[in-house]
């Protein structure tokens, strides 16, 4: 499939209703003309709330699945991580790892993609520099992170997964 192709096709469409609430949940807006495609619509939304997002020391609680579905549909692999890095600051590891392998058990064709896409982003190094969500004196919970169980799950599911 083509880029056009993508653009004018119901995963952008779907991607952008995911980017379009995460943008509103966090307060950023986007004017766009008529002729700007769904997916470059949804990747503006998505780098406006990227930024938005690492800036905040905390987010709410309402806002972890609008940021995983996102993440999981952004047909973009590179691109998603711009939901999984601020997820992974605010919400920990264990649990992105966690909603993940959900999406990797219970989901769609499609969303069991956009979750092996996002994968390789939850697992990306953290950095008390990186985010004020880090924690104060760039001291962290071990527990957010601890994850070690939930890889073994994901590759066991990998393999029944055709």
């Amino acid at each position: 499939m083509d880029m056009a192709e993508r653009e004018r096709g119901t995963g952008a469409r779907t991607f952008l209703t995911c980017a379009a609430e995460v943008a509103r949940l966090v307060g950023v807006e986007c004017e766009f003309d008529d002729d700007v495609p769904e997916l470059r619509r949804g990747r503006l939304l998505a780098h406006a709330a990227w930024r938005e997002l690492l800036s905040r020391p905390s987010l709410p609680e309402e806002l972890f699945a609008p940021l995983m579905a996102a993440a999981v549909y952004d047909p973009d692999a590179s691109h998603c991580r711009w939901y999984v890095e601020p997820a992974l600051y605010v919400f920990g590891r264990r649990r992105v790892r966690a909603a993940l392998l959900d999406y990797l058990r219970t989901g769609t064709t499609a969303e069991r993609k956009g979750a092996n896409r996002a994968w390789y982003w939850a697992g990306m190094p953290l950095r008390a520099s990186r985010s004020p969500a880090y924690g104060p004196e760039g001291v962290r919970d071990p527990a957010l992170d601890a994850s070690d169980d939930l890889v073994h799950a994901w590759l066991e599911a990998s393999e029944e997964r055709p």
